[in-house]
């Protein structure tokens, strides 16, 4: 039934189907206290602030980042997961105290909001990193597809609870909730790692070799040196980090974009009496919900029926290629005339292709790399990368509506621009990618 939706082969269902159930529950238990973050933070101190807030998240990630990698070369892979996994699951409950000592609402939302802008990219970029490790690059592409639909539907689901569960827990309880599938998550990749160094010591002793070295391989730390030392040492690593975030960059302001015009749009119709009798708040909300729920229907579609088809048919390279097309085709539209209906369409196939396509395409990216860079590095561009991103983003939104006075379509041809120079650094990658696959290759002949 597997082969439906990807290249599955015998003897590959039982890790890949675990990895799956990881990434389902690491999503799964985000998404159940996203809600907590937006409410504190707009409740205690509204949402000029989370632009701001977002240049401390990039600080932050330089200190944390320097940790990470301190701690990945000292302790194997599974202590490194169960030791930041436990660290996350003891600030939630540290948070939940707070709450009951009587920290104020303002105090507890900033807090909150830069926690989990760390732990909600640091700890996936942990699992893809443990899932690198796992797997061979012929595997990854085919079987990554599979694993990344785990994510996908972990936060179609995790919205859900969400909403199930907030009326009768209330917010502080759902981080309780979300620190027990946490905890689940650390058993099930000490499961699955104890579980490939059975089968691998299983599979040389078939073969009459000693399973020692690659036992201690794969429990071995690693070896020393900082994240962002990898990257900026290694052209392929910091094509991969520019792209991560020149993308994040445009993708912020695109959202900037969708806020402006639904704003916009629901001013109009309340003022007019077409709002359905919904008030501005009640007007916003309901678009926006139907516009996830839009995005989420787009993202399992693809990631279910044609992620691997493409990876399939066309390759990593090609499949790198078709997210920042779709994005160039989208602001194209805007910038001729930016409507409701057509931005809420562009910005959900956009965010549906970046949460399926591009998102397994990203991960496979690192299954030619070494353990060091699968962990240490892909931590660095999953994290400050994509924040920094975020930064410049609110930067140049701040610049562009105070002093340059940019409206929406202008605003979309400045992601026009910034796709053409994503474009060209992916056919950069890709010819980076063909050349480390090349060198692998001669080595091992």
């Amino acid at each position: 039934m597997l082969r439906l939706f990807t290249d599955i082969r015998t003897g590959e269902a039982s890790k890949a189907l675990l990895l799956t159930l990881n990434i389902f529950m690491l999503l799964l238990a985000y998404y159940i206290i996203k809600p907590v973050r937006d409410a504190l933070i707009l409740a205690g101190k509204g949402a000029e602030i989370k632009s701001y807030l977002a240049g401390a998240q990039a600080l932050l990630l330089v200190l944390v980042i320097k940790i990470f990698s301190l701690l990945a070369s000292k302790v194997p892979r599974q202590l490194l997961i169960t030791w930041v996994t436990l660290f996350f699951i003891s600030n939630l409950l540290i948070f939940y105290f707070l709450n009951i000592l009587g920290l104020p609402l303002g105090t507890m939302g900033i807090i909150f909001f830069i926690w989990i802008g760390i732990y909600n990219l640091l700890v996936p970029a942990q699992f893809w990193g443990f899932a690198n490790d796992l797997y061979s690059e012929e595997e990854g592409k085919r079987l990554f597809p599979l694993i990344a639909f785990g994510a996908t539907s972990g936060a179609v689901f995790g919205s859900r609870v969400a909403g199930w569960l907030i009326r009768p827990l209330g917010l502080y309880k759902l981080m309780l909730v979300s620190a027990g599938i946490l905890g689940l998550c650390i058993l099930l990749a000490v499961y699955i790692h104890k579980r490939e160094v059975r089968v691998g010591s299983g599979a040389q002793s078939e073969k009459n070799i000693s399973p020692g070295p690659q036992k201690s391989l794969s429990e071995q730390p690693l070896k020393k040196g900082g994240g962002f030392n990898l990257v900026f040492k290694s052209r392929y690593l910091l094509l991969i980090a520019l792209v991560i975030g020149l993308y994040n960059f445009i993708n912020a302001t695109g959202e900037y974009i969708l806020g402006n015009v639904v704003t916009r749009t629901a001013a109009q119709a309340v003022q007019a009496g077409l709002s359905g009798g919904l008030d501005l708040k009640d007007y916003i909300g309901q678009f926006f919900a139907e516009y996830q729920f839009l995005t989420n229907l787009i993202a399992l579609i693809l990631q279910l029926f044609l992620v691997s088809r493409i990876f399939k048919w066309i390759g990593l390279g090609g499949a790198l290629l078709i997210f920042p097309f779709i994005a160039l085709g989208g602001y194209t539209f805007i910038a001729l005339g930016a409507s409701l209906l057509l931005v809420k369409w562009v910005k959900a196939l956009e965010n549906g292709t970046d949460y399926s396509l591009m998102n397994t395409t990203k991960h496979a990216l690192f299954l030619i790399t070494t353990r060091e860079e699968k962990y240490k590095a892909k931590a660095a561009i999953d994290t400050f990368f994509v924040r920094g991103g975020d930064v410049l983003a609110a930067l140049g939104i701040f610049l562009g509506t105070t002093y340059l006075a940019l409206g929406v379509e202008k605003f979309a041809r400045v992601n026009m621009v910034g796709v053409l120079a994503w474009i060209t650094l992916c056919f950069l990658i890709i010819r980076e990618y063909k050349r480390l696959k090349q060198k692998s290759l001669s080595g091992q002949k």
